[in-house]
């Protein structure tokens, strides 16, 4: 397919990049495959993250084809953006269309990222995750790579004001040994291990961080921060969730 936007958005960002002096961490970009279908399975604190989940596959010089929520593509700013960097839009009152389209683009040899919490976590733990991205990589033959991202909270989050211009915060994105789900197997156990690796790859980066302050809101309540804990945020989370529905009503 023609790569008219996706090429000039990735130069755009890597100059804001180096404008804002971020450091950048990228470990196990080598798990990315060079050519063929591969699911990138990202955990989801920052609304940015696809930029930098995307970012992780670029050593292999693969585009990252993003599952992102229908709203974004509605948009009039970004939804251009995103259809023209052939994005996959979700409507999650109808996933079918949006897991089809991922299987189709799969099977074309595309790597597709997909962030299986559906939503931010504002505890910055790993919240529980959806099958989606384990019937995918089984169903089309292709591998499933765990990613952490860390620091990108600190740009633009749930509950927090956006610091875009913020400059010299370290980025870490970490890429997991691939998983290779088959058919006829069990889809619960690959995604409970897969939940696995993923809370071990975003433990390893939040330890190894470049700074690691006591009591600041990103960092995650269990290393001593003041975000809150996996139950305050799912009680949160609880609440969004009822007044979303209460406006539907």
């Amino acid at each position: 397919m023609a790569e008219i936007v996706y090429p000039p958005v990735i130069g755009v960002a890597r100059m804001l990049f180096r404008v804002l002096d971020m450091k950048i961490h990228i470990e196990g970009s080598g798990h990315v495959p060079t050519t063929g279908g591969a699911v990138l399975v990202s955990n989801h604190v920052s609304y940015l993250d696809f930029i930098f989940a995307g970012l992780g596959a670029r050593p292999s010089r693969r585009l990252v084809r993003f599952m992102a929520k229908k709203e974004v593509f509605d948009n009039k700013i970004s939804g251009p953006l995103m259809r023209g960097m052939h994005h996959i839009p979700v409507d999650r009152t109808e996933g079918a269309g949006a897991y089809v389209a991922a299987l189709r683009a799969l099977k074309a040899g595309e790597v597709v990222g997909i962030f299986p919490e559906a939503t931010i976590s504002r505890s910055f733990t790993v919240k529980d995750i959806k099958n989606g991205a384990v019937r995918m990589a089984a169903a089309t033959g292709t591998p499933m790579i765990p990613v952490a991202l860390w620091g990108t909270q600190r740009l633009w989050t749930k509950d927090r004001k956006r610091a875009l211009g913020q400059r010299h915060i370290p980025i870490t994105i970490l890429l997991g040994e691939p998983m290779h789900p088959k058919r006829g197997e069990d889809m619960e156990a690959h995604t409970v291990e897969l939940r696995r690796r993923m809370s071990e790859l975003v433990d390893k980066a939040q330890r190894g961080y470049a700074e690691i302050p006591e009591g600041v809101w990103w960092q995650p309540a269990h290393l001593g921060g003041s975000a809150p804990t996996p139950e305050e945020a799912e009680a949160l989370d609880a609440a969004d969730a009822a007044g979303r529905l209460a406006e539907r009503d």
